[in-house]
């Protein structure tokens, strides 16, 4: 793939998906939570660094490669109000040019006590979202690489069921030095097949999915143990807002209070930076920073680290170890743990 076609591809992808149904206002959102802790502790979202992590190809699967045949990587986190989420996933190649994946992603909301309308004790009941990733991807030359993520979905609360399927396509570029590479992704292209109830027609009510296109670069300094990451998502829609912001709001007292976003400001609610200290392949320090989350979750008056992140890893004998650490209030932190390891470690025991 010449850098022309390349190019070409960035904006037939682009221009195709504008019209499809808009990120941030769809059903199956446990789809975006970060899918490891080192992806948590980067911002949330990677789609370009390349270097063979098998849970980055939960959110591009063009990021596979042959150094993650036989890794396993498990991931479960303790988010707010004690809702449990977490990953796992497989690597496995076949061949030297077909590199696959096989994973899960799951929330546990927990129990809750039902009720009817009278206030009248129904028992209990759970509510959890699951979606399968099966991942191809294979490299086109040296440079770049292309992959595809099929995602069957399964959402039940209490008795209300949905089913969906998505699917992910994404473009993973690398430079000869291997110290700057990039990556394109349209993520959770899909819909949903069983909506949770119907329609008073009775036909399903179908909602769209949490449509997502990501483009993202990752730098290494050549002589300084230092990589930073910016990940642009949402490319698809401009505005990020909610129904209350960009409009008038009336007080209580009969005033008005408009609720405006600046370009700047929008702009920058795309982004997501991330900066890891890598003095080798067995440890590292990140720090992220996600703009959006920010803006969202700060509370005036309060001082809030919403929208940082930071984590750490290491090896230990033969495991990867990590750890990920996420405010999104104040005194509201999401925790997160993870642990990889290689079949072929254990090959000589």
């Amino acid at each position: 793939m010449t850098r022309k076609h390349f190019i070409t591809f960035i904006l037939i992808i682009t221009n195709t998906l504008a019209v499809l149904p808009q990120a941030g206002r769809g059903v199956y959102r446990f789809l975006d939570l970060p899918v490891s802790s080192r992806m948590a502790a980067i911002g949330g979202t990677n789609v370009s660094l390349r270097d063979n992590d098998v849970n980055f190809a939960f959110v591009n699967p063009a990021l596979l490669t042959g150094e993650t045949d036989g890794v396993i990587g498990l991931n479960m986190a303790n988010y707010l109000s004690d809702i449990k989420f977490g990953t796992a996933v497989y690597g496995h190649n076949f061949g030297e040019k077909n590199f696959m994946s096989i994973g899960v992603q799951y929330v546990d909301l927990g129990k809750f006590d039902g009720r009817d309308v009278l206030d009248v004790e129904q028992g209990t009941f759970t509510a959890k979202d699951m979606a399968l990733y099966v991942s191809y991807a294979r490299p086109l030359n040296r440079f770049f690489s292309v992959g595809a993520t099929f995602k069957p979905i399964v959402s039940a609360y209490e008795q209300y069921t949905s089913v969906g399927a998505a699917f992910d396509a994404g473009v993973s570029y690398k430079d000869s030095t291997g110290l700057f590479s990039a990556g394109l992704v349209v993520r959770n292209a899909g819909l949903q097949l069983k909506g949770y109830y119907p329609d008073e027609d009775g036909s399903q009510h179908r909602e769209p999915l949490p449509l997502d296109i990501q483009l993202g670069v990752s730098k290494k300094f050549a002589h300084a143990p230092f990589r930073f990451s910016l990940t642009l998502h949402n490319l698809q829609r401009w505005d990020l807002s909610y129904v209350t912001d960009n409009k008038k709001q009336t007080n209580l007292d009969g005033t008005t209070t408009l609720h405006s976003i600046s370009a700047v400001d929008m702009a920058f609610r795309h982004a997501v930076f991330g900066v890891e200290f890598v003095p080798s392949n067995n440890f590292y320090l990140a720090l992220g920073y996600n703009h959006r989350r920010h803006q969202e979750m700060v509370v005036s008056g309060f001082k809030s680290m919403a929208g940082f992140s930071f984590g750490g890893g290491v090896k230990l004998y033969k495991f990867h170890v990590g750890f990920g650490m996420t405010q999104y209030q104040v005194g509201n932190y999401a925790y997160q743990f993870s642990i990889s390891t290689a079949l072929d470690e254990f090959k000589n025991l």
